[in-house]
């Protein structure tokens, strides 16, 4: 591949990413949740303190949150540059499309970005479009090709001569390989050939050899390729952190860790550090930071931004963090699709009951049958004769079946409970519109 076409910032050159003066630039940074916690503007410069060269910044075009402002994405791009990190901004409300019915479509995203682009022009040497988050769910994910197309035509029709990055569906962890197996098309497609895939290894990726086997697909081919997203635990299964880390080294391509602080829902384990404060670091964060393969090993900071310089932690706002998150990934299920590489089978969960077996809810709200899906907050309690092969959720405060508690887990028809009389109950307990509970 040669040089990306009219690039003047950030472009592809083989599977390389390459920085505005030239040089090979290999993503070493982890995401923060600007779009839920606009007030931690003090996390740019711990990020980089921490030894990061990259942060990616959740953003919302206003389909599920607050809509992030031309202002506020201004003020985001001079943190970055103030700090001396390259910003990958992304519209989070395309999370699960197709599976979840609160969604932005990619098509949306790229609106948003349009919308913005008077902003964005001019910052291609810093910035890096990453157009939507996990466009699309285990649902119709053949889609993500026409559309992800469709979003770039969008951006260049529009003038974009930014660097492009598109994260792949089925939940980011292409486990159906949709995004693998069209990546040359999809790249082909690009006029300015400046795109770079994305993917997100959370569960699917639990072996060192789905990893390699992946990685390997795109480095062979000669195709850019980041992981966009990862952590060392998860409610869909026990990523491989090590290797991850590893082969991002060996094979010379970005990562992201999700993420800096704020989650919640049952996986507070993924913040790098607590309540936003550096001097806090998890244990997730002390093995990115200063870990094998970590960023105190790994990053290298942009030419972009000169001789590289020492920062230091500011200190962060006391918060006490509302909890939220959007699960960045889901269990491998739903629609099978035969992959084309190393078949990928989620390990069921063995639930151990926290309250009395055969207990139903009651009054009943609503007699459902699987496959049946809902989002948000309430307490529920809800009748069925069938569960579908597997149940999963997140972010709840409690999910019970006939008294048997699945909160924030996905486990197999071999897991459930008797059924009473015939059915299932399942009490639905939530804080968040963005709590999920599905049986398929």
């Amino acid at each position: 591949m040669a040089r990306a076409a009219g690039s003047v910032g950030f472009h592809v050159v083989g599977r390389n990413l390459v920085d505005a003066n030239g040089n090979n630039f290999i993503i070493r940074g982890t995401s923060h949740a600007y779009t839920w916690y606009t007030s931690q503007n003090a996390s740019f410069a711990n990020i980089k303190a921490a030894g990061a060269n990259t942060v990616r910044v959740v953003l919302s075009n206003g389909k599920r949150w607050n809509k992030t402002t031309p202002a506020e994405v201004t003020t985001i791009i001079n943190l970055c540059k103030t700090n001396r990190l390259i910003c990958v901004l992304e519209v989070h409300d395309t999370t699960g499309y197709g599976e979840e019915g609160a969604a932005a479509t990619l098509a949306e995203a790229a609106a948003y970005w349009r919308e913005i682009q008077s902003v964005l022009t001019g910052q291609e040497a810093y910035v890096i479009i990453n157009i939507g988050n996990e466009p699309y769910g285990n649902t119709n994910a053949t889609g993500w090709i026409a559309d992800t197309k469709g979003a770039i035509a969008s951006l260049r029709s529009a003038g974009f001569k930014h660097m492009i990055m598109v994260d792949a569906p089925y939940w980011g962890q292409d486990w159906g390989n949709v995004m693998r197996d069209n990546a040359p098309d999809v790249f082909a497609s690009d006029p300015d050939k400046n795109t770079v895939f994305s993917v997100h290894m959370y569960g699917v990726y639990d072996t060192a050899a789905e990893i390699t086997s992946y990685v390997s697909s795109f480095v062979t081919r000669g195709l850019p390729l980041v992981i966009g997203e990862f952590g060392f635990n998860h409610s869909d299964g026990n990523p491989d952190e090590d290797t991850i880390m590893a082969q991002a080294q060996s094979q010379g391509i970005g990562y992201m860790a999700w993420s800096w602080s704020g989650n919640g829902g049952g996986v507070e384990y993924l913040d790098m550090v607590t309540g936003f404060d550096p001097t806090k670091p998890t244990s997730w964060g002390t093995r990115v930071i200063s870990g094998a393969n970590g960023f105190r090993e790994t990053s290298v900071e942009a030419s972009v931004y000169g001789t590289p310089v020492t920062t230091t932690p500011v200190t962060a706002t006391p918060v006490t963090p509302t909890p939220v998150t959007v699960t960045p990934t889901k269990t491998v299920t739903a629609t099978p699709v035969t992959p084309t590489a190393t078949p990928v089978t989620p390990t069921p969960v063995t639930v151990t009951p926290t309250s009395t077996p055969g207990a139903a809810c009651s009054p009943v709200s609503a007699t459902i049958s699987a496959p049946f899906s809902y989002d948000g907050a309430g307490s529920f309690c809800w009748k069925t004769s069938s569960l579908g092969s597997y149940v999963n959720s997140w972010n709840m405060t409690s999910l019970t079946i006939n008294g048997v508690s699945f909160t924030n887990k996905w486990a197999s028809s071999g897991s459930f409970p008797a059924a009473i009389d015939g059915y299932w109950y399942i009490s639905y307990s939530a804080p968040y519109a963005w709590s999920h509970f599905e049986a398929k």
